[in-house]
């Protein structure tokens, strides 16, 4: 893709043909810096161009991203949704995705119960870890199976709260009892979060990138997984877009 600035209309051909939209933001964005939109377009249509996933799994992965709760990016939710049904997806591949993405909040166990586990020894409230009950051997017998792994993070969590445990495990398993996605889309949406830039969650990334090749996932498909959340720095840009330029109006500068 050669640059396209000097040709607004040839770069919201671009934009819309390859990337599946043109909305208010990235029109805004096109009057203000032009040559900025289309620097985004070259970077933002790589993973179209190498197509390792598809276009349907690139926006539900690019749905995971948007909807994750440590971004939650409105604009980029609704665009992606039609991006995976116009390229076939279905309601149940795009209700898993958002069941799967919903999982994150249980890092603030992951990384809070390791600690929680060092102050209590620091306090001498704890020697070691505590020999397993036989519901606990069973909880965690149960995640095994139902996730398809088990990862010395979720140690500390069954020992201390087998109830939260249980709980977590009926809930993240759903999509694993009940989904549609394979097994290695589900790693990808868990990479996806993950590794995004409003996360940056590196225990659950490693892990996940190791689940998903166990599952046949290739280097080209996880680099077009990290490509794709890659983008949502541009998100910053296209809230403010709109906002400057209707100001600016208001000012008679537009």
């Amino acid at each position: 893709m050669t640059g396209t600035a000097s040709n607004p209309e040839s770069l919201r051909h671009t934009v819309q043909g390859e990337l599946g939209y043109w909305d208010p933001e990235q029109a805004a964005l096109a009057e203000l810096a032009p040559g900025f939109l289309d620097a985004w377009a070259r970077l933002a249509t790589v993973p179209v161009r190498k197509n390792h996933l598809g276009a349907k799994d690139r926006a539900l992965i690019a749905l995971s991203a948007a909807t994750a709760a440590t971004h939650l990016y409105a604009p980029g939710t609704c665009r992606q949704i039609r991006n995976a049904l116009d390229a076939g997806a279905t309601a149940d591949e795009i209700t898993e995705v958002l069941a799967l993405t919903a999982t994150l909040g249980i890092h603030a166990c992951n990384i809070g119960v390791p600690l929680l586990l060092e102050v209590l020894e620091e306090a001498g409230q704890r020697s070691g870890p505590e020999p397993l009950t036989p519901r606990q051997e069973q909880l965690k017998s149960d995640f095994t199976r139902d996730r398809g792994y088990w990862h010395s993070f979720w140690d500390g969590l069954l020992e201390l709260d087998p109830d939260l445990f249980e709980g977590y495990l009926d809930f993240s398993a759903w999509p694993w009892r009940h989904g549609v996605l394979t097994p290695k889309m589900k790693e990808f949406v868990y990479c996806a979060f993950d590794a995004a830039a409003t996360h940056l969650y590196v225990p659950g990334l490693k892990m996940h990138m190791k689940n998903a090749i166990g599952y046949g996932a290739t280097k080209e498909e996880i680099m077009e997984v990290l490509e794709i959340v890659s983008l949502i720095g541009m998100h910053g840009a296209e809230l403010a877009a709109p906002i400057l330029r209707d100001e600016l109006e208001a000012r008679g500068r537009g």
